[in-house]
């Protein structure tokens, strides 16, 4: 099945890498002059000088609670908190809202959320039809992958979600080549037909996201004649990531910038280390700037055996928002950052919550090989100015703590 679906898949890393920093300080300007909301968030920023990977870094994170705080504020101008550069009308033929509600825009462009290239690496091709499960109503999901489709020059039937007598009925009558949509939805399809007798051979092939696909469902959907694959996409960015053959992590689309931060920080991380995915992205309509999906992920060294050339991640490894209340005050992960940033001396920070109900402790456990007396009081007293509870420090070797993405990890009892 290998087969590119054009060749910026197999571009030397070099030139893709050049091509992404050329066209990012054309995107800052863009959101500085056409977004009031990075107008704000860039005031400041000269847009000619970030041309590399360290200028990019140095510009502010925003996360998807700013993002929602702003529409909502602004709701009663605009009620896409003015990031969007698009007008209500031709220029935007659909507003979408994911829960929150948050609101996104859809643009005119072909291929607007760039699905097309995750339905070509899970086998889709032209000439197709395709059975899309993925809600049409308020959400842009069903909208993402039809787009998508409709750029391979597929047929889509909108079967959405639900219903799941009908949805067997339509596969079984109009024999589409694949399935599109979570592959939860997707299990109760298949073990629905089985029920009735019906038999939907025809469908050999998923494209599947919006919640984890372990590799104990893949198999079972393949001793049923189904190969799914799976991608990552939001419904602010558009695709991220996609699945292969290869089945060795997603690749990362082509149209976006992709970083790996420390939890509560805007810092990149060593590669490797699990952090938060920060996303930057191409698309003039929406142009989101180091945009924080709170998602965790890796990057995967080296490149995807199907030739492939794009950086790799190991796909969605949980959420970087550990918020935790201890002793009535929320502690996250910025502050924790914001501890570790006084002292030089200290590699990498994690911050234990321990205790039974009403009993919480708090151990800030730090990698640093620092001996000086005195340098552990000095943490704690650090720790309690900007958490304002008291915590005891635990200093162990660099390398101990796991590379899972944590920063605060809630080890308590509720029992």
């Amino acid at each position: 099945m290998t087969s590119f679906y054009d060749a910026l898949e197999t571009r030397d890393p070099k030139d893709r890498e050049a091509a992404l920093m050329a066209a990012l300080p054309a995107q800052v300007a863009n959101a500085q002059n056409k977004s009031k909301a990075f107008a704000d968030i860039l005031a400041g920023v000269d847009a000619a000088s970030v041309t590399s990977r360290e200028a990019l870094a140095r510009l502010p994170v925003t996360r998807k609670y700013e993002l929602l705080e702003r529409q909502q504020k602004e709701r009663a101008n605009d009620p896409l908190g003015g990031f969007s550069t698009l007008a209500f009308g031709a220029a935007m033929p659909r507003i979408f809202a994911s829960p929150g509600p948050i609101y996104e825009p859809e643009g005119t462009k072909k291929d607007y959320w760039r699905m097309a290239r995750a339905l070509h690496a899970a086998g889709f091709r032209s000439g197709e039809l395709v059975h899309n499960s993925f809600s049409y109503h308020f959400v842009p999901a069903g909208s993402m992958m039809e787009t998508g489709a409709h750029a391979l020059g597929c047929t889509v039937f909108p079967g959405g979600t639900g219903q799941t007598e009908q949805q067997v009925q339509a596969m079984a009558e109009l024999r589409p080549a694949g399935y599109i949509g979570t592959p939860s939805f997707l299990k109760i399809i298949l073990e629905k037909a089985a029920e009735q007798g019906v038999k939907l051979g025809s469908v050999t092939k998923a494209l599947l996201s919006g919640e984890a696909f372990p590799p104990s469902l893949r198999d079972w959907m393949a001793e049923r004649g189904v190969a799914g694959y799976q991608c990552y996409a939001t419904a602010d960015l558009g695709l991220i990531a996609y699945e292969t053959e290869a089945r060795e992590g997603l690749v990362l689309d082509e149209s976006v910038i992709v970083e790996i931060v420390r939890p509560g920080t805007g810092d990149p991380v060593a590669e490797g280390e699990v952090g938060e995915l920060v996303i930057t992205t191409l698309n003039a309509d929406y142009p989101l700037i180091r945009f924080g999906t709170g998602d965790l992920s890796a990057v995967l060294p080296g490149h995807c055996p199907t030739g492939r050339t794009n950086t790799r991640i190991k796909g969605w490894m949980g959420r970087a928002d550990q918020t935790t209340k201890v002793r009535g005050m929320f502690v996250h992960p910025g502050q924790v950052a914001t501890v570790t940033r006084r002292f030089p001396q200290i590699a990498k920070a994690r911050l234990v919550v321990s205790g039974e109900m009403a009993n919480d402790q708090m151990t800030l456990r730090v990698e640093t090989s620092e001996t000086a007396a005195g340098f552990a009081a000095q943490v704690a007293e650090a720790l309690r100015d900007v958490t304002k509870l008291r915590g005891e420090i635990e200093m162990v070797a660099p390398g101990t703590l796991p590379n899972d993405g944590k920063v605060i990890e809630d080890a308590r009892s509720y029992q």
